[in-house]
C-alpha cells in the first residue's frame, strides 16, 4: 500500500532577521514627518501652555479643564467658549460657537480625503481627532503635489507629525493649568505663541501662491476680528484658500504661456 505523500510545511528560521512592524519604509515616513514636526512642537507647547492658563483663569476647576483639554483638543474653540461659559449663555450656543471656529477642519478634511480614504470610518475618524492646523500645512507642504493617493507612506508620515504634537498640546496645558495662579499675567505668554507659529508659517512661504494665502487669510483675518463668534476665523480661512487656489492657476497660466 503506498502511503499519501506529506508536503513539508516550512519552518521560518530563528536566525533570521525579523523585518518587524510597520515595515522599515513605512518606519522611515514616520520619522521623516517626526523631523518636520519637531520645529512646530514649540509654537504648538506654547500655545498649549497658554490656552491652560486663560482656562483656569476663566474660572474652572483645575479637574475639569484637565479633561476639556484632553477631551476637546482644540485651543482656539476652547478660548471661544470660555467668555462664553462665564457669562452663562445656552448650551446650544456656546457648541455653535466652537463649530464655527473648527469648520476649518471640514476645509482640511475635504483636501486630506483623497489620501485616506482607503482608510475605514474609525480610522479616518481617529485621524481627524487628531488633526492640527499645523499637522494640515506640513503634511500638504510635502505630499501636496503628490499626484499618488491611499499611499500607506501618507498615513505614516501624518502620524509622525500629528503625535508629537498632541503630547506637546497635552503635557503644555496641563503644566499651564495647574501653574496659572503662579503665572504673571505681565509675561504676555499670547504674544510669545504668536511669535511661535510664525516662526514656523513663515519659513513655509516657498512659492507665490502661499505668499498669497498668508496675505489675504492675514488681511480678512485682521478685517474680521469684530465679527460674532470668530467667524473671522472662518472667514480668512477661506479667504486663504481661495487666494492661494486662484493664484496656482494664474501662475499655471503663466507657465504655459
Amino acid at each position: 500500500m503506498r502511503l499519501p505523500v506529506i508536503p513539508k510545511v516550512g519552518i521560518v528560521s530563528s536566525s533570521r532577521s525579523n523585518p518587524g512592524w510597520p515595515p522599515p519604509r513605512l518606519r522611515a515616513q514616520f520619522m521623516l514627518g517626526l523631523r518636520d514636526a519637531v520645529p512646530a512642537l514649540i509654537a504648538t507647547g506654547t500655545w498649549g501652555l497658554v490656552s491652560g492658563i486663560a482656562i483656569v483663569k476663566s474660572g474652572i476647576s483645575e479637574a475639569l479643564a484637565t479633561f476639556m483639554t484632553l477631551a476637546v483638543y482644540a485651543g482656539s474653540a476652547q478660548l471661544t467658549s470660555l467668555p462664553l461659559i462665564n457669562d452663562g449663555v445656552p448650551l446650544w450656543l456656546i457648541f455653535a460657537a466652537g463649530f464655527v471656529v473648527n469648520m476649518r477642519f471640514l476645509i482640511f478634511g475635504a483636501a486630506l480625503q483623497p489620501y485616506f480614504r482607503h482608510l475605514s470610518w474609525p480610522r479616518r475618524l481617529g485621524v481627524g481627532f487628531f488633526s492640527t492646523d499645523i499637522g494640515f500645512v506640513l503634511f500638504m507642504g510635502r505630499y501636496g503635489d503628490s499626484r499618488r493617493r491611499e499611499d500607506p507612506r501618507h498615513l505614516w508620515y501624518y502620524l509622525g507629525v500629528i503625535g508629537p504634537g498632541w503630547f506637546a498640546w497635552n503635557i503644555c496645558s496641563i503644566v499651564g493649568i495647574y501653574l496659572a495662579g503662579v503665572i504673571p499675567a505681565s509675561w504676555s505668554l499670547e504674544f510669545a505663541a504668536v511669535l511661535a507659529l510664525l516662526s514656523v508659517v513663515i519659513p513655509l512661504v516657498s512659492t507665490k501662491p502661499v505668499a498669497i494665502c498668508i496675505v489675504a487669510s492675514a488681511a480678512v483675518a485682521w478685517l474680521g476680528q469684530g465679527l460674532p463668534l470668530r467667524l473671522g476665523l472662518l472667514a480668512a480661512v477661506i479667504a486663504g484658500i481661495v487666494a492661494g487656489v486662484a493664484s496656482e492657476f494664474a501662475v499655471r497660466r503663466m507657465e504655459r504661456a
